[in-house]
């Protein structure tokens, strides 16, 4: 299949979006973890605050997200991406500048985790409506498999570069990094050229308060996105409750200094190129529900390894080993469950939909690094992550058992009316 080639262009349009992409991915990389490494190293913080840095930020992001989906979906879309990362800039710089003057607190970072979420939901939603318009059916899954191995290849270069930079120059360097890898997207969102379509609804309405659930509606009435979705609610979730955990166990109990940190994360995701690059191959050669039933299961089953990190080089090893195997699973799985997501979602639906997968996965990830912190303050950090780890292999029960007709709906329906009709049509991943 031409579509299945490496070297396949697609369209300057696309290269231009996938530069923008990358520069912010290689920005969040030198960034990663900065929020709770520097609640952990400048304002002493306890695993109770730093999970409630993980959980109250996306939380609060999300409700600020819940009424850009219907508001995105009218719009277009490179507008609304410029304009999410020129704010995502703005609110954090303002930590180094707080730091400058004496002034940074823990509030702050709660309010800059939470501006920042919002921001990602919208933007992903309105890059995703986007990239659905400039790239060919059959190419979604190549342009998701480029997207995805972006994403690995910046966390396998950025932590250890930022985990340096930390302790070369601060705590908040990488968060400037970061920070500016904003303003460079934005930049080369800007560049792309060529004219986008205004969709805007044709009765000039107001979003009315029941579209707010459409992206909801359109999830939980597909019979394939919706085990996908709660599935993912599930493991995003429990995965994620990990990252404040192991902060506090790694940093703060078994003495790991911030470069060793961010290397433990960082050499796995390499891996992340390896899935990356077999999701073509393997989706042609066993379909496509075979390889979101198989890999969405492998996914789950190495998180427990965690609760065995013990000091010193065995614990990087451990760390290291663990999450390799989980980021070859989720690399390959991650842009399969993109270009099915996409396959299933009706053109007038996109932007919604979207948003409300992502405010989904934000309210999981909040509630259970929430339950992750209370539990890590009563017993111990190594204790939850246990229990995580343990919960997780439970995740596959929730997977799609079989593939069948019911799993593929007829789209026509959602895309013949006016977007304020086909919004209510019942009938869908990222």
């Amino acid at each position: 299949m031409r579509s299945l080639m490496v070297g396949r262009s697609l369209g300057r349009q696309f290269r231009w979006l996938w530069a923008a992409y990358a520069v912010n991915a290689y920005g969040s990389g030198l960034g990663f973890g900065a929020l709770p490494l520097i609640a952990v190293l400048v304002l002493h913080a306890s695993p109770a605050q730093v999970s409630a840095l993980a959980a109250v930020g996306p939380a609060v992001g999300a409700l600020i997200a819940l009424p850009l989906g219907p508001w995105m979906e009218f719009r277009r879309k490179r507008p609304v991406m410029i304009a999410m990362d020129l704010a995502r800039f703005t609110v954090m710089m303002t930590i180094p500048v707080a730091y400058a003057f004496g002034r940074l607190s823990f509030v702050q970072l709660l309010a800059v985790s939470a501006v920042v979420a919002a921001g990602k939901i919208a933007f992903s939603a309105a890059s995703g409506a986007y990239l659905k318009t400039v790239v060919r059916p059959d190419d979604l899954l190549v342009a998701n498999a480029r997207f995805e191995s972006t994403t690995w290849s910046s966390i396998a270069v950025g932590p250890p570069l930022g985990g340096a930079a930390v302790g070369l120059f601060g705590p908040v360097t990488s968060v400037v990094a970061d920070a500016l890898s904003y303003l460079f997207s934005a930049l080369g969102i800007t560049a792309i050229r060529g004219r986008e379509e205004d969709p805007r609804r044709t009765d000039r309405r107001r979003v009315r308060a029941g579209e707010l659930l459409d992206g909801w509606r359109h999830l939980l009435t597909h019979p394939g996105l919706r085990a996908l979705y709660v599935n993912h609610l599930f493991v995003a979730g429990l995965i994620m409750a990990t990252e404040p955990l192991l902060a506090v166990l790694l940093l703060g109990q078994l003495g790991f200094a911030p470069w060793q940190y961010g290397l433990a994360f960082a050499a796995p995701c390499l891996g992340g190129l390896v899935g990356s690059r077999l999701a073509r191959r393997v989706v042609a050669r066993y379909g496509q529900h075979r390889i979101l039933r198989t890999v969405g299961t492998l996914r789950a089953v190495w998180l427990i390894g965690l609760a065995f990190v013990q000091p010193g080089p065995a614990g990087i090893a451990t760390v290291i080993a663990v999450e390799l195997a989980i980021i070859i699973s989720m690399s390959l799985y991650n842009p399969v469950l993109a270009t099915y997501r996409l396959e299933h979602t009706p053109e007038d639906r996109v932007a919604r939909t979207l948003s409300a997968w992502s405010i989904g996965s934000s309210a999981s990830i909040a509630i259970l690094s929430a339950l992750g912190g209370l539990l890590a303050d009563a017993t111990s950090p190594r204790t939850a992550v246990t229990v995580v780890g343990l919960l997780i292999l439970a995740s596959p029960l929730l997977l799609p058992r079989r593939q069948d007709s019911a799993l593929v709906p007829d789209l026509e329906p959602a895309a013949a009316g006016p977007p304020s009709e086909a919004a209510g049509v019942s009938h869908e991943a990222r």
